[in-house]
């Protein structure tokens, strides 16, 4: 580039000062001609110093002007021969220019001048100004979608950018298809069911589940390894996964049709360690699955996702353990843990019925006879057993039961709590008493939920179990007492009356264990005639009972009864409808729906052909294959009812599907 002005514009600057300043001093001081012909001469040149700078300065702005055109339009250039799709649209989502890229792999050819952008381009833009990117599927690339906006002259523009990232989603995926999975399968209660099977039968389910397993196996590229009689180990790439994922685990359905001594039809609990980052990370994480499954009654598989778990099959009954080892085991550790703590508090869930009371009660009765002070925390204006408190304090004349609030001020460090009838925090009667304490216990028999109490020093769950009654019965039989005494028969009542109504009267989920627990109580000196009262109701109670039955309409084999009233022994009535409702033909499962609040509770019974579990999992509730229970927040009943029978048909589709497949 040329300088702006040449050397001569220099040199006559210099001739102008150098006469004006010999022309001022001849001027000055000898006042002659020859000094006003300097000045004269200087200021020609002056003007000509003029003259040619504006000349020189309007060639520099065309130059300058040249250079701009000519970046301007090498810069139009790039952007049009650029390797990546560039397109411009304006305030109104058209587009007002692209680059030849875009065309080719974009447009593919077409002419898109004044078209809709995302009428064309399937990109979420309010994605794109929301996260600043988005994605797009063109002729089997993936794009992702990048903007900048830019606004001139009162006019507004959108620059997109189209980054491929075919290849690396690609090798991404590849990536995720390709990571190890571990698998825990185990047979559900292999010892108990094979104890009295005959060597052939034990060695005919052996070559029927192998081959069961290498079926399962088949075409996955993984491999599996049995590591005892009923635990296998398997590591699945996985793309395999996803597939038996996906269809819900067949191996459930097909392990049912081996049957076990010609009697129990095999099970399955499988955990999955899907999603984690290392196969020591995948292995926690499946064995979690499996817990999980097994706390649940097994007979399902259980799958960990960034919401919680997911949970395939559980339509089988459990079979009940035969051996109480389990038991004695926990009744010395829970003596032992009894006598090194301070004082005792317990608990059971919100709404206490007889069966959290009652177990309450018997481990009180224990912990008195080992020395122990004794509490339990309950909310008297909540219980929907006051006839048994009532009766156990005037037995016992003890300051025995306490409110949830005076058990936070009393409770201390060395203090145990121990949690009977439930094991999910949420439902617990004071969660700021459980998070006081330091040592907790938790007994209970409902199946495993995703909240459950995770930091407990013995945590003692058995779903098989009829009740958490039952579950203290056995444990306090191996309690170490002091010599010739025995719990006092109105702990004993108690306990004998949550056993009376989990079992329905020894009706469901009854087992050799429920009879032997009620046997011992009744040795205890347990009367079945003062327990049959605690059952007892008003005159009013039975009115509202058989309303609700009266108004219930069927649905699917679904009798479902809406309690449109309000009562203050609506908590009780509402399940004892449930029951009632069962006694109806071809009535194969109960729902009664009652308000609390702005709350719609529903009480859900069965005799075990429809497990009613599954369906309050899938409205938020829970409960056990033949009582469940669900609480639906700020819905009117119809609402309500909807959201049920929709579950009801989603469950009876499931098991259609079963059906036809097997």
């Amino acid at each position: 580039m040329k300088p702006k002005f040449p050397a001569v514009f220099f040199s006559l600057l210099a001739v102008l000062l150098l006469n004006s300043i010999a022309g001022s001093l001849l001027v000055y001081y000898y006042n002659n001609t020859c000094g006003t012909i300097l000045l004269a001469g200087s200021a020609v040149l002056f003007a000509a110093l003029i003259i040619l700078s504006v000349y020189y300065s309007k060639n520099a702005m065309r130059h300058i002007s040249k250079m701009n055109s000519h970046l301007e339009s090498s810069a139009a250039d790039y952007m049009n021969f650029l390797p990546a799709p560039v397109a411009v649209i304006d305030d109104k989502k058209r587009f007002v220019w692209y680059n030849q890229t875009f065309s080719e792999k974009i447009s593919l050819g077409s002419d898109v001048y004044g078209l809709d952008f995302e009428g064309y381009v399937k990109a979420d833009l309010d994605m794109l100004e929301r996260e600043g990117f988005s994605y797009c599927h063109i002729s089997g690339y993936t794009y992702r979608v990048t903007g900048e906006k830019f606004n001139e002259n009162g006019l507004s523009f959108l620059i997109i950018y189209f980054h491929d990232e075919t290849s690396y989603l690609t090798l991404k995926k590849q990536s995720e298809d390709s990571r190890p999975n571990v698998v825990i399968l185990t047979i559900d209660n292999y010892d108990e069911i094979l104890q009295n099977a005959k060597e052939s039968e034990k060695a005919q389910v052996s070559v029927e589940t192998e081959k069961l397993i290498e079926n399962f196996m088949n075409g996955t590229n993984g491999f599996i390894k049995k590591t005892s009689s009923n635990t296998f180990f398997a590591v699945i790439e996985n793309s395999w996964l996803e597939l038996i994922i996906s269809e819900k685990f067949k191996i459930l359905d097909e392990a049912r049709n081996i049957i076990i001594a010609s009697k129990y039809p095999l099970t399955f609990s499988i955990g999955v360690g899907q999603g984690a980052s290392t196969l020591a990370e995948s292995e926690k994480i499946a064995r979690q699955c499996l817990d999980m499954a097994l706390g649940r009654g097994g007979d399902q598989a259980v799958v960990k996702t960034e919401n919680g778990y997911r949970f395939f099959g559980g339509g089988s009954k459990g079979v009940e353990k035969m051996s109480r080892s389990k038991s004695r085991i926990i009744a010395n550790a829970l003596q032992d843990l009894i006598s090194s703590s301070g004082k005792i508090f317990l608990m059971g869930h919100r709404f206490g019925d007889l069966d959290s009371v009652g177990a309450a009660c018997g481990i009180a009765g224990a912990v008195k006879l080992l020395g122990k002070e004794v509490h339990i925390a309950v909310d008297r204006n909540k219980s929907l057993s006051p006839q048994l408190i009532d009766r156990v304090e005037k037995k016992t004349n003890s300051d025995l039961f306490i409110t949830p609030s005076a058990a936070v001020s009393m409770i201390e460090q060395n203090d145990l709590l121990i949690v009977v009838d439930t094991h999910n925090k949420d439902f617990i009667e004071s969660r700021e008493l459980y998070d006081k304490a330091k040592s907790v216990v938790v007994i209970d028999h409902h199946r495993k939920t995703v909240n459950f109490i995770d930091n407990a020093v013995i945590f003692h769950h058995e779903p098989y179990a009829s009740s958490a009654c039952e579950m203290v019965t056995e444990i306090i039989q191996y309690f170490q007492y002091p010599a010739e005494e025995k719990i006092a028969s109105v702990y004993a009542d108690a306990l004998l009356s949550g056993i009376m109504l989990d079992t329905k009267n020894f009706v469901m989920r009854t087992g050799v264990r429920t009879f032997e627990a009620a046997a011992y109580l009744k040795k205890l000196g347990a009367d079945t005639v003062a327990v049959k009262l605690l059952f007892s109701n008003s005159l009013d109670s039975y009115r509202r009972r058989t309303q609700i039955v009266a108004s219930a309409k069927l649905h699917n084999n679904c009798a479902i009864a809406v309690a449109d009233f309000k009562s203050d022994d609506i908590r009780i009535v509402a399940p004892q409808a449930a029951d009632e409702l069962l006694g109806v033909s071809d009535v194969d499962a109960s729902f009664v729906l009652y308000k609390t609040g702005s709350t719609v509770n529903i009480s859900a019974r069965s005799f075990g052909a429809v497990n009613v579990q599954v369906i309050m999992e899938e409205l938020g509730g829970g409960g056990h294959q033949s009582m469940a229970a669900a609480q639906l927040e700020g819905v009117s009943f119809e609402e309500a009812q909807k959201l049920l029978t929709a579950a009801i048909d989603h469950r009876s589709s499931d098991v259609a599907e079963k059906i036809k497949v097997k």
